[in-house]
């Protein structure tokens, strides 16, 4: 018989309000350094849409990356996983327009295509996970070349482009005067944050990150909770797919190769351990729009895209060492 286990998260109630509470001042200060060294540019209305209409594939991506992190995983997959789903969603419409489906039936059947790839590549991660037990880096990491292979055949290194209008407008049309887009990833968070701390799935990610062994012996499926963790990583890349290439108007093999490194970035600075077995939607959220606000403003400024760069892999450095202390302080409180 099974005994109810509650988990043992490593960030205690109170510890994840002070974090949110750190992120919002860091969010804060980003905000004010950027806006005194571009006060007219950077409160521009077209500047703030511009920032609304760019956050959201990243953002789906980032919720890709973190899902997985939560399990003590990793996905280093997603961005060759959206590209493909991308490419499946364009060959998909052009099929559809050259049979004659109207608006609605071209936008969905590049859904369905851009999900259909996204979730295989997402089950077949879980399954080398899960079932063949590879490590989640080295399991992600050939599933990444894999795909990146495929997706090269597939368009010979073109690019196709020349979407219908009706498509164009999930990646750059306006609802009440709010991006299509950013509207759509509100909803996703959402979801995943009712997901992650309402449901019993949920519950049971935060555990098996947390003790896998003990987790396994109250009776849950690790193997089945890791499966729906890959799929349902694999499905938000697919809906970062039809977001990007709907506002690029076309799809490629290589968009988005910068973005890996910002999901990690976004998703630690978020909170979310790299140990697996914590990790907020509310953080995440923040850290994205800390991201946000440090690239436009060093856009606004002409600074160098690869000082951007170099600046988003000292703060995950720093993070990442500064979470380290905090670890190894609360182990010692605890002992």
């Amino acid at each position: 018989m099974n005994t109810p286990m509650s988990p043992s998260p490593r960030i205690k109630p109170e510890s994840e309000y002070r974090d949110v509470l750190a992120l919002a001042g860091i969010l804060l200060f980003t905000f004010l350094v950027m806006w005194a060294l571009n006060p007219v540019r950077f409160l521009a209305v077209n500047n703030i849409k511009s920032m609304a209409f760019q956050l959201p594939e990243l953002g789906f991506l980032s919720l890709a990356m973190m899902v997985t992190m939560v399990t003590g995983g990793i996905n280093l997959s997603i961005i060759a996983t959206a590209n493909l789903a991308g490419i499946a969603a364009a060959l998909a419409m052009k099929a559809a327009e050259a049979g004659g489906a109207g608006t609605f039936g071209v936008v969905a059947v590049a859904l369905l295509a851009a999900l259909a790839v996204s979730a295989l590549i997402g089950l077949v991660n879980g399954f080398l996970v899960a079932f063949v037990e590879v490590s989640p880096i080295l399991a992600t990491l050939g599933m990444m070349t894999l795909v990146n292979g495929i997706s090269i055949l597939v368009t010979k290194g073109y690019v196709i482009s020349e979407f219908p209008e009706g498509f164009r407008f999930v990646g750059n049309g306006q609802f009440l005067g709010l991006p299509v887009p950013i509207l759509l990833f509100a909803a996703a968070a959402l979801a995943m944050g009712l997901l992650l701390s309402r449901t019993a799935f949920g519950f049971e990610l935060y555990m098996v990150g947390t003790n896998p062994t003990a987790t396994r012996f109250a009776g849950v499926n690790n193997r089945k909770i890791l499966m729906k963790t890959y799929l349902l990583s694999g499905v938000l890349c697919g809906l970062a797919a039809i977001i990007m290439i709907s506002r690029f108007n076309s799809a490629k093999s290589d968009y988005g190769a910068s973005y890996l490194l910002v999901t990690v970035l976004a998703a630690v600075l978020g909170g979310t351990s790299v140990f697996g077995g914590f990790g907020k939607v509310l953080g995440l959220i923040l850290a994205l729009v800390t991201l946000q606000l440090l690239s436009s403003g060093l856009n606004l400024l002409q600074a160098n895209a690869f000082l951007t760069r170099a600046l988003w892999g000292l703060v995950l450095i720093l993070v990442m060492v500064i979470n380290h202390m905090s670890e190894s302080r609360r182990a010692g409180a605890r002992s």
